[in-house]
């Protein structure tokens, strides 16, 4: 047989090696397909780094500790109350055992039509593996689901009979027999097994239980869904004597006891939890809507967002705020931007973030060092009107940055600032995308419950709250301790951080099903702080910053934001198609399409008034608005905009470059009223007396021909401040720096020009200041990136390939020395030159040991075609491709079995 037929059989499902039942977890992945190893690959990509080299190492990193605690973060509810009923079921575990813990005695069809599924997921992310004869839960899931005193079980049960008696004298095993009405045996082995069968019999625990006392019964109902541990005193009461007797509580330590697991599903029905959740939380749709209501509304929403980028980086187009020493932005600063767009200091962060993460802000990297727009800002100002919102939403959808931790501390008890550090959140765009999923399921026009939303989230990622139970006292007392219960209590497993949450990773029963942390439906930016973990936080933070961006118009997913997810357009979509890279660009442009129809139309013309005052009627050009807003100050906004021209407008426009008949043009041609009397008036005045005076550095100087006009400023009092001095008849020259001298005349009610040092009046652009090209600031992922089809095709091949390598079958040693799986081959120089040289002769394929240029040792399989120079050039069957190879890295060389030739 050759090396291409052994390694068809080897993962071939039927062949031989999948033929018998699996004694590992190497060999049930050995027994999958290509497909079932890429879906492996596909839900956990953190076994990708790097690409293991067989399947036996692939088995290894799958049951690590941090790549499990991983897995289990990534399953739903009733998945995880599947794998945790499996940690408390016999290893191996039957199916009908997981079954009957699941559904309890009297069965229940939901939750059998259910767990097939649930099962067949945990064995596809191999967390379980087995025929359905003998399931086995992975190790460590098992140490981290399994009930231990230090880590109670989050079904709340507690160790097994024999694992309580653990070290119990024989004496002591055989009295609780006695008192349990059961025969004296001759060996505590015996005597615990006699005892587990007595609790695992419906009839006769019924009968031990018919003669308890009223009281004992009590105890073991505040045991019964957890915390399976009470404290008891050196006399108990009568109840807990009688209960403790008969072996029902088992001592765990000196002081405490514990109810046996036996015992405890017996008291429950057989079910592992109190309430298992085989399917996920209906949404329910809070209002409802047409169609073109929520797209109109969200068109609406999408072109205010756009107006408040434009105004806030306006805002900052000669250099914002500066930035902190330990970076972001200054609450003060954040007061301020706030007052200027009119919103409240969360909503301003989430607009500054939303710049920065689109690359429009940044710092300018200077000594001094401030933000101010990007010259990406520009490129964006230039594009149409739907293409710049779609380039905001998209940033936002991939984005990690999360303006709603502002205000927050981080894990030092540091305040975390806008555009500060520490505000990336990995989890954030898987959130997003899946909020705005849910939202897809329901029909066009309908706006999701937000507390059924969360609910049917954290049933997709329940995420386990690690607070502290209570630790039922048998003498009635309820005392604080370190029992934790099944239900919203659950115990911490696992010690690292979790990527996803930012939180340690924990693992209970959570919240009841349909019950949500959030106080009210009220979920604008910076609120939902009652939710209790970061996803749900996020979740809330997604509907409102969604609603800003027009993404959903009163609360239902607009038409647009369909296309932006890659969802069908008039009807519901239970999953999203995944888009990275280009995929993304044309979503977008699909998604600019048909948002760009439903924004209002620009117009061309303003009103003007004979109250200085110009009404745009609705969005202006992009050349109209521009000038209109170097010449004129908003005084209002809303559906019509309202600019005031004033003095300073009027020379602000005049120092852009402007002169006074450019500017009577401009209004005329875009004026529908004729120009008003007395604008016309405040123009040609400002204009007159416009750069009369012309200030340069000396430290700084006025110079003006008229001379008379130097001795009145000369003789004004306000002017002492500036230090002039003249130096001629028609110049004045000053100690401060031109920029204040500019300052002081203007309010003075002067109005003079900077020039140059050629003596030309030089123009000032408010649009002049933009920092260096930066870039985007790259999202943080939450793990590794989900991998595509040709790299998990090229993954598996080379799995496949170097657990062929490893499983090969080598002649043996002609010494008779037993060959060792994995060990690498030691032969001589000569004895490598010869036999390689032998196997191209032959075209035959030989196994070799090989250590690269950094020490990394591997084994290979390898088909030798030429030898020469002290190299070995072949086809490396581990590769699938030809390589060659330095023969003084070969550490030895070994000759296939006949039969694998």
């Amino acid at each position: 047989m050759g090396i291409g037929e052994l390694d068809r059989e080897a993962h071939v499902p039927g062949g031989t090696g999948a033929a018998a039942a699996p004694r590992t977890l190497a060999e049930a992945l050995r027994a999958r397909g290509d497909e079932g190893l890429a879906a492996l690959l596909r839900a956990r990509p953190d076994l990708l780094s790097p690409v293991p080299n067989d399947l036996t190492q692939l088995a290894t990193r799958a049951g690590t500790r941090g790549s499990v605690v991983r897995a289990l973060e990534r399953l739903d509810r009733f998945t995880l109350q599947t794998a945790e009923a499996l940690a408390v079921a016999p290893d191996p575990a039957p199916y009908p055992v997981l079954l009957a813990l699941l559904s309890g005695d009297d069965g229940s069809p939901d939750i059998e039509a259910a767990l097939p599924r649930a099962v067949e997921v945990l064995r596809e992310q191999a967390l379980a593996w087995g025929d359905d004869d003998r399931l086995r839960l992975v190790r460590t899931a098992r140490e981290l689901l399994a009930p231990s005193p230090q880590h109670p079980s989050p079904t709340g049960l507690g160790p097994t009979v024999s694992e309580s008696t653990a070290g119990m004298s024989p004496g002591r095993i055989q009295e609780i027999i006695a008192a349990a009405g059961l025969p004296a045996t001759h060996d505590p082995v015996s005597a615990v097994a006699a005892l587990t069968e007595l609790f695992t019999d419906r009839d006769r625990m019924g009968a031990l239980l018919d003669t308890a006392p009223p009281e004992a019964l009590a105890v073991l109902d505040r045991l019964v869904w957890g915390p399976p541990y009470g404290e008891v005193t050196a006399n108990p009461a009568p109840p807990v004597r009688w209960l403790r007797d008969r072996g029902l509580l088992l001592p765990a330590s000196t002081r405490t006891v514990v109810l046996p697991r036996e015992a405890a599903l017996h008291l429950r029905g057989g079910r592992a939890h109190r309430a298992p959740e085989p399917h996920a939380p209906e949404l329910s749709v809070l209002r409802e809507y047409r169609p073109q209501v929520v797209d109109s509304a969200a068109a609406g929403q999408a072109y205010t967002a756009l107006a408040t980028v434009e105004e806030l980086l306006k805002g900052w187009d000669q250099g914002g705020p500066a930035v902190l020493r330990s970076g972001g932005l200054a609450v003060r600063d954040l007061k301020r931007t706030a007052g200027a767009l009119d919103v409240s200091e969360p909503v301003a962060a989430f607009w500054l973030e939303l710049c920065y993460g689109a690359g429009l802000l940044a710092s300018d990297g200077e000594a001094d060092e401030r933000y101010a727009p990007t010259p990406a800002y520009d490129d964006w100002l230039d594009l149409p009107t739907a293409e710049r919102w779609a380039g905001l939403v998209t940033a936002w959808l991939v984005g990690t940055r999360t303006s709603g931790l502002v205000g927050g501390q981080d894990a030092k008890g540091r305040a975390l600032s806008t555009l500060g550090p520490d505000l990336d959140r990995g989890a954030a765009p898987e959130v997003r995308r899946r909020v705005l999923t849910l939202q897809a399921t329901l029909p066009p026009g309908s706006a999701a419950d937000p507390e059924a939303l969360l609910a049917r989230l954290r049933w997709e990622r329940p995420l386990r709250g690690a607070g502290g139970g209570a630790r039922t006292s048998t003498s009635g007392d309820t005392e604080a301790g370190a029992g934790r219960g099944a239900s919203g209590s659950g115990a911490a497993y696992g010690t690292g951080t979790s990527a996803a949450y930012g939180t340690a990773a924990a693992y209970g029963t959570g919240a009841p099903a349909g019950r949500s942390a959030a106080t009210g439906p009220s979920y604008g930016p910076g609120t939902g702080a009652s939710a209790g973990d970061l996803r749900s936080r996020l979740a809330l933070w997604t509907l409102s910053e969604a609603e800003m961006l027009g993404i959903t118009g009163r609360g239902a997913l607009a038409s647009p934001a369909r296309a932006l997810l890659n969802l069908p357009l008039a009807e519901a979509a239970a999953e999203p198609v995944a888009v990275h890279g280009v995929e993304l660009s044309v979503a977008a442009a699909r998604a600019a399409t048909l948002l760009a129809p439903l924004l209002p139309e620009p117009v061309d013309h303003v009103l003007l008034q004979a109250d200085l005052t110009a009404v745009a009627p609705g969005p202006l050009q992009r050349p109209l608005a521009h000038m209109l807003s170097v010449l004129a100050d908003v005084e209002s906004k809303g559906g019509a905009t309202v600019y005031r021209f004033t003095p300073g407008s009027v020379r602000r426009a005049l120092d852009a470059g402007r002169s006074a008949s450019d500017l009577h043009d401009f209004l005329a041609a875009h004026s529908r009223t004729p120009v008003p009397q007395p604008l016309a008036y405040l123009i040609d005045d400002v204009a007159r007396r416009h750069g009369h005076l012309r200030i340069g550095a000396a430290s700084a100087y006025v110079r003006c021909d008229d001379d008379a006009l130097l001795g009145e400023i000369l003789a004004d009092k306000r002017s002492a401040p500036l230090r002039l001095r003249r130096l001629a008849p028609t110049v004045l020259a000053s100690q401060t720096d031109p920029a204040a001298l500019l300052d002081g005349l203007r309010s003075m009610g002067y109005a003079p020009a900077a020039e140059s040092a050629e003596g030309d009046v030089l123009i000032t652009r408010a649009d002049a200041y933009r920092t260096g090209a930066r870039t985007a600031p790259v999202p943080v992922p939450d793990g590794p990136p989900a991998p595509d089809t040709t790299l998990l095709g090229a993954a598996v091949r080379a799995i496949r390939a170097g657990d062929l390598a490893s499983t090969a079958v080598r002649k043996e040693r002609p010494e008779g020395a037993p060959v060792i799986a994995g060990e690498l081959p030691r032969t001589s120089p000569a004895e490598t030159l010869a036999t390689v040289q032998a196997a191209a002769m032959t075209g035959s394929a030989v196994w070799i040991g090989y250590v690269n240029a950094e020490g990394a040792a591997s084994q290979r399989v390898i088909a030798p075609v030429r030898v020469e120079g002290g190299f070995v050039t072949g086809y490396d069957h581990t590769a699938d491709e030809v390589r060659t190879y330095p023969l003084h890295r070969i550490t030895g060389v070994a000759e296939l079995a006949d039969d694998q030739v």
